[in-house]
């Protein structure tokens, strides 16, 4: 069984958001219609003012001192999941898993407790999510 919804509304797509469908577990298709670039993707997951993945997540970046273990080690996130699994996780992990402590990056509406300077923008925007998911894609061990 297949199962689609397109899930940006107009108010979000007002706001500069691109629409994009969930089909089961994984948004299949690119944010932007571009893949993302790697380099610019490791540099955002590990980056602790925007990405923000390392104070959950641990993940192969032995530069970086107190990573987090409340969340699945990044390690191997490649071979876990698909990239448009890694997508979904990214843009709304909620709709997987509605008591997750994972951040929507990529949703607007129904959000509780947000930072005035993320009222009514998204933590990442497509390009850095489409940079941060071929990031993880290349995590295959």
């Amino acid at each position: 069984m297949v199962c689609a919804a397109i899930v940006v509304s107009g108010t979000a797509y007002a706001q500069g958001l691109r629409p994009y469908a969930v089909v089961e577990d994984s948004i299949s298709a690119s944010l932007t219609g571009a893949k993302g670039d790697p380099v610019r993707g490791r540099s955002l997951v590990a980056n602790r003012q925007v990405g923000l993945c390392l104070l959950c997540h641990n993940g192969p970046f032995p530069e970086e001192k107190f990573q987090g273990n409340l969340a699945p080690d990044l390690k191997g996130a490649g071979a876990r999941w698909s990239e448009g699994q890694l997508r979904l996780r990214i843009v709304d992990s909620r709709r997987l898993n509605p008591d997750t402590i994972m951040p929507s990056y990529y949703r607007i509406e129904g959000l509780a407790r947000v930072a005035p300077a993320f009222a009514d923008k998204p933590v990442l925007t497509a390009e850095q999510i489409e940079d941060v998911v071929a990031y993880l894609a290349t995590l295959r061990d």
